[in-house]
């Protein structure tokens, strides 16, 4: 108990008086007080999540990213760019707690896009990535996935973000202890005939080892 805390102490004094001794019990000035006022006062504290030591983590710098129509080279395709919110990816632990020959890798895969106006979806293989390294903050080797084109592009990865593509990948996870980053161009590709309006859809990021 703080000596600095007064207001709930009473407190005895003794004072000799002709004949005996008078005791005197004063129990504070607060308690001579009527209350003349009261209120409510809310506090609140933020307490955000703690990263344990020796842990594999992965964090999202944000929670949505808006796309934002470009121009296009094909008059019957729409096109509208964006980006990913940077991924850390954060390894913590000691090379001995790291179980041999293990790997980390981030996944990314997106549902259909939703009208708000009940419009036909536009499916999720009409986005695609370009992922990227960026700041490596540890030692070791971290490698970006490959681009996803999306099924309105030719080539051999025009699958969209259907079923969990690259983002990034650590081949060993001992060699890559610290904090990377990684990042992506996103991209949807349209007809140009599709309805107007505003569309959604939920991009899920998954770390594994």
């Amino acid at each position: 108990m703080s000596n600095n805390m007064r207001n709930s102490f009473g407190i005895r004094l003794g004072a000799a008086v002709a004949g005996g001794v008078v005791l005197v019990s004063v129990a504070g000035v607060a308690a001579a007080e009527e209350l003349q006022g009261e209120d409510d006062l809310q506090v609140t504290v933020e307490v955000t999540p703690t990263v344990p030591e020796g842990s594999l983590t992965m964090s999202v710098d944000g929670t949505e990213a808006v796309l934002t129509e470009v121009d296009s080279a094909d008059p019957d395709v729409r096109q509208f760019d964006g980006a990913l919110p940077t991924v850390t990816v954060t390894d913590t632990r000691l090379p001995e707690e790291i179980p041999s020959g293990a790997f980390w890798y981030v996944l990314g895969s997106s549902t259909d896009f939703i009208g708000d106006e009940g419009q036909d979806p536009i499916g999720a293989g009409h986005l695609g990535w370009a992922p990227a390294v960026t700041d490596p903050e540890g030692e070791g080797t971290v490698s970006p996935g490959g681009q996803v084109d999306t099924v309105l592009d030719e080539g051999p990865n025009n699958v969209g973000l259907v079923d969990q593509e690259l983002l990034a990948l650590a081949e060993s996870s001992a060699e890559a202890i610290g904090a990377w980053q990684a990042e992506a161009d996103l991209f949807l590709k349209i007809p140009a005939t599709a309805e107007p309006g505003t569309y959604a859809s939920t991009l899920t990021l998954s770390l594994f080892e």
